[in-house]
């Protein structure tokens, strides 16, 4: 018996989540996609995991360049995270965007509360997604900063308890 996709849906967005861009680039190609589905995997070496459909470009250039960049929205970028949702704005994702190159070549989301900048490890295929596994090669965080954080269909602000 199989539980039905609205179902299945819904029951995932009970879970709380921060929201961030993946980037790639390969061949003077740059991409990226938001995400929830990211996680850390290991502290000793330091891995982490990404969740990508298979239809989508950024997936394609991830698995060209071996490399991704997981950066974890700030709180005030929204809007950037819409933009990187929207598969009809794909091409217009980076106008503007002032990206400084990670140690692998992939862009760095300015603004961004963390970047993770990460060479692809192992490659699961999962489903209508892949999972990348990735070694981080090199991170970075600004302490000042408050999460961007997604829940039951809408942003959210963190509350202390």
């Amino acid at each position: 018996m199989s539980v039905d996709r609205d179902t299945f849906r819904h029951s995932l967005g009970s879970w709380p989540s921060g929201v961030a861009i993946v980037t790639s680039a390969h061949a003077g190609e740059r991409l990226g996609m938001t995400v929830s589905a990211f996680s850390s995997v290991s502290l000793d070496p330091p891995l982490v995991l990404v969740c990508a459909d298979k239809a989508s470009n950024t997936n394609k250039l991830i698995h060209a360049s071996r490399a991704f960049t997981v950066n974890v929205l700030a709180r005030d970028q929204s809007a950037l995270s819409n933009l990187f949702a929207d598969k009809k704005r794909e091409a217009v994702r980076f106008d503007g965007l002032a990206c400084k190159t990670g140690a692998t070549g992939c862009p760095l989301i300015p603004g961004a509360l963390a970047s993770l900048d990460c060479s692809v490890r192992d490659v699961v295929d999962a489903g209508d997604h892949i999972v990348y596994v990735g070694s981080v090669e090199a991170a970075a965080i600004d302490a000042e900063l408050e999460p961007l954080v997604y829940w039951r269909g809408g942003y959210q602000k963190l509350t202390p308890l």
